[in-house]
């Protein structure tokens, strides 16, 4: 009876995220006892595999033993302080390691609490970066179908229809270019020439163009060839815009390396990360940029040239040791290597999907595997259907409409990749 009363408390007091809370009058909330390893169980015992690493940021499992041992000796020293006028060694710890592990000249690391607050930071650098130079550039490129956030100014350069139709009133100064249209080379080519042509016309107003590195996450995962990001860092440097690579989903090894803009050979001028960037534990995002643009801003007192943005918990000493401890994993566990076996074999497994009536397309980009189905009208919510069945066989799954997604944690076995993807080849083919 403690998962009833617990749903009951629940829907009294609380308001969720991504949530049409009506549905929970029929879909009933699931309240999570505990959780260990890819598995989280509920109070009646039943366990479930967290397809999609709780929203993407768990990357080693839950209950690790090795974070959760570096977190509580941290606990025991330090659990926070202020980083203005003071430091600690977490987080001078992480900074070292992140700047020796992301592309080449990315120097300096300014921290906040989480992957939109990252993005905020990002967009106000790049524009007072322009502005200390001496040039006023106010307006952002983003990537047709893309997403950053749900802050105003993460919000102003995603293309969330929904979102832009809600809140237009509220965003700022933005314009979308081509997407590359699939996974092609080719398609990447004349993407970018679009946006060429978007900066001959308009560099001198444009601050910077933000784009999520070859998965756009919650726009239904569509993905692009590398080729995209090499052509925009080239274009980017001849008209003087910034290039922003939101690693906030694909960052930690997702898209297959460990920074999604390695496949590419290219460093950005603002790196953002978060997710898993704690291993999922604790809420913590960075932004990477260059020594050039963190000069902009160095200077003798004077107010209008300082970076002004603060959080309150910028650089947590708790949320630095989970993410110095999710480093130490990556290092000395050569997961990358292990991951790219693990990637195959879910490649394979992937294939059967193909001969389902009712499955447009599959596709993969390192750890992240993507069912899209077809012939499907919005108000069907097929994706509420996907993850009903998943729920009552063992397996979250929360789809992005038409799109069934995997992502699991990094420590999913072979055996468990099957089930995983079983459950979910059951329930597109009962769709049918």
């Amino acid at each position: 009876m403690k998962n009833e009363e617990l749903k009951n408390r629940d829907l009294d007091v609380l308001w969720h995220p991504c949530t049409q809370m009506k549905d929970h009058e029929k879909l009933p909330l699931i309240p999570i006892k505990k959780a260990h390893g890819i598995y989280l169980e509920d109070f009646e015992g039943n366990r479930y595999i967290d397809a999609i690493s709780s929203w993407w940021v768990n990357m080693f499992g839950h209950t690790n033993s090795y974070i959760n041992e570096k977190i509580k000796e941290q606990l025991d020293r330090l659990e926070h302080v202020i980083l203005a006028g003071f430091t600690h060694e977490q987080v001078i710890r992480l900074s070292e390691r992140l700047v020796k592990l992301t592309p080449d000249g990315l120097d300096k690391c300014f921290y906040s609490d989480n992957g939109s607050s990252a993005v905020e930071v990002a967009l106000k650098m790049s524009y007072h970066a322009h502005l200390n130079s001496g040039v006023k550039k106010s307006l952002f490129v983003s990537l047709k179908n893309s997403y950053h956030g749900e802050t105003i100014g993460a919000l102003s350069v995603g293309d969330v229809e929904l979102y832009k139709e809600t809140y237009e009133p509220l965003l700022i100064n933005t314009v979308q270019t081509a997407v590359p249209k699939d996974m092609s080379k080719e398609s990447a080519v004349r993407a970018a020439a679009e946006f060429e042509l978007l900066c001959k016309e308009r560099a001198d107003e444009i601050s910077a163009i933000i784009v999520e590195p070859l998965i756009q996450g919650a726009g239904y995962m569509h993905m692009y060839h590398p080729h995209f990001l090499l052509l925009l860092r080239e274009i980017c440097t001849q008209y003087n815009v910034h290039l922003i690579a939101d690693e906030v989903m694909v960052g930690f090894g997702r898209a297959g390396e460990l920074f999604a803009c390695e496949k590419a050979g290219i460093s950005p001028d603002f790196l953002v990360l978060s997710k898993g960037l704690t291993g999922g534990y604790l809420p913590l995002s960075v932004v990477l940029t260059s020594n050039e643009i963190y000069a902009k801003f160095y200077c003798d007192y004077n107010e209008h040239k300082a970076f002004l943005h603060s959080h309150s918990y910028t650089g947590n000493a708790l949320a630095c040791s989970a993410a110095n401890a999710t480093l130490d994993i990556f290092e000395n566990d050569n997961i990358i290597e292990k991951n790219k076996q693990k990637a195959a074999f879910m490649s394979k497994e992937l294939e059967k999907f193909s001969s389902l009536d009712n499955v447009a397309e599959v596709r993969q980009t390192g750890m992240v595997c993507v069912v899209e189905l077809k012939g499907y009208e919005p108000e069907e919510r097929i994706g509420l259907k996907v993850y009903e069945y998943g729920l009552k066989h063992g397996v979250l799954l929360r789809p992005l409409g038409h799109i069934v997604y995997f992502m699991p944690p990094y420590i999913i076995t072979e055996e468990e990749i099957t089930i995983m993807m079983d459950v979910a080849y059951e329930a597109i083919r009962l769709l049918a």
